[in-house]
């Protein structure tokens, strides 16, 4: 059996890949595992259990929750939640372990589960693979222990969790939202409630769009990967910005009044500077990844704030916040991970932030997002070829640095290969949109000849 655990949980294609036998299996083998680990040591565990609205998700929750009941744990479930309040409710209640159901950004038909320690953080590697290695165990025939009588675990549904997440987001804004008009893309998914009635209560006004999940509508045509409809509301509506989130809302995107998009790395840069001025941007530093647009780095750069840069995916971005302290940090595609009130990627808090700030400077959100220029930047996915090669090829490393001369400093390069394909990425950025797609295209026949 391949790894199941990926760098966000389990995935797959559901009723296929992730069946109700894998999320009750895995479920018990979490429970277990964690016992081991002394985590439920002197109390009855309790677990929080969530998902997107995804039909599938139905299944599979009722799934994790028999798990999780028949190896002894007490489980609350929250329905349908963002990934992030399930994460936060976690912490908040003091569970043993938290369980969101959900692919993100992901079609319909795909689910996944993600499983969160104590505290409402991500589980640690070693664990995530001490229960694969116990799941599989006791799937080729090695029995459960299991508890009887009242042994068993109870479940009963926590509907409370809706107003408690909520007014968590509303308590940590720094000022009201009043006189805000904001357009609202829920995506069809898990934010469908919770996004409108967090900016209700903040004070703007809003449109909404995307919230009408019917369980196989999410992410279909809206949400933060499908920006157009968005685009379109807010010039149609005269909004002074707009908000996108995707599936399990932990993540936002933007679009200023003009319907222009404002990405990931703008919001970092909103937000940094309005962090700063609070005097709560510990240590002067935001957290980004390699794939962190040039432009954004030159705008720290020339604000004072250093930009601390990770391998890709919001995992790496967190374990370096963690790690050193710092407070903010993010990526492109609208993951934003603000430490002191959330711990992981969280769309609606994000876009509260940033609406926030909008609301307090009396400013345009073009105007704030205009604090970097994003450089154009073009990729270039180069398949079948030997991607283990991409750092020790002499050849390459040549093109590489005669690429980045012809660039200068306004303009790089970033060659890495794919965690889970046979390819090798190229990005170039540069000032000019037809320089770098021509650079691109040089290094990628480049990687071909030398690597196919």
């Amino acid at each position: 059996m391949g790894r199941l655990f990926g760098t966000d949980g389990v995935r797959g294609i559901a009723n296929a890949d992730l069946t109700a036998e894998l999320a009750l299996g895995l479920s018990v083998a979490a429970a277990h595992v964690l016992a081991e680990a002394g985590t439920f040591e002197g109390h009855r565990a309790t677990a929080v259990v969530g998902r997107d609205p995804r039909a599938s998700g139905e299944f599979l929750e009722a799934a994790v929750v028999a798990g999780l009941a028949s190896a002894g744990v007490d489980v609350l479930r929250v329905g349908v939640l963002p990934t992030p309040a399930v994460a936060y409710l976690t912490g908040a209640l003091g569970a043993d372990l938290g369980v969101m159901l959900s692919a993100s950004h992901n079609a319909m038909p795909d689910n996944g589960i993600k499983f969160f320690a104590r505290g409402g953080h991500k589980l640690a590697d070693e664990l995530e693979d001490r229960i694969e290695s116990v799941y599989d165990e006791h799937r080729t025939g090695a029995p459960w222990e299991r508890p009887t009588g009242a042994g068993v675990g109870r479940v009963r549904s926590y509907d409370e969790g809706f107003d408690q997440y909520v007014a968590h987001l509303i308590g940590v804004l720094p000022n009201r939202l009043d006189g805000l008009k904001v357009v609202l893309d829920e995506a069809h998914g898990a934010a469908a409630r919770v996004s409108p009635e967090a900016f209700t209560r903040a004070g703007a006004e809003i449109i909404t769009i995307g919230a009408e999940p019917d369980g196989l509508n999410i992410n279909d045509g809206c949400g933060s990967t499908h920006l157009d409809l968005l685009k379109a509301a807010v010039v149609e509506h005269g909004a002074d910005l707009g908000i996108a989130h995707d599936g399990d809302a932990d993540r936002c995107l933007a679009v200023d009044a003009a319907g222009e998009e404002v990405d990931g790395d703008q919001i970092l840069a909103v937000l940094a500077l309005a962090m700063r001025e609070a005097g709560t941007l510990r240590g002067d530093a935001v957290v980004g990844t390699v794939m962190s647009n040039l432009g954004f780095k030159m705008a720290m750069e020339r604000e004072g704030i250093t930009l601390v840069q990770t391998a890709v995916g919001d995992r790496y971005v967190l374990e370096s916040m963690k790690e050193h302290g710092y407070a903010l940090g993010g990526e492109q595609s609208g993951h934003v991970i603000v430490l002191d009130h959330a711990t992981t990627g969280d769309g609606t808090l994000t876009g509260l932030m940033l609406a926030a700030r909008v609301a307090s400077t009396g400013r345009s959100l073009a105007d704030l997002a205009g604090v970097m220029r994003r450089l154009p930047q073009v990729l270039v996915n180069v398949r079948d070829v030997d991607k283990s090669r991409v750092t020790t090829s002499a050849e390459l490393a040549t093109a590489v640095t005669e690429a980045e001369q012809q660039l200068g400093t306004t303009g790089r390069v970033l060659l890495r290969s794919s965690g889970t394909e046979p390819l090798v990425r190229v990005m170039v950025e540069a000032a000019d949109i037809e320089q770098a797609r021509a650079v691109a295209g040089r290094l990628a026949d480049v990687v071909k000849s030398t690597l196919g």
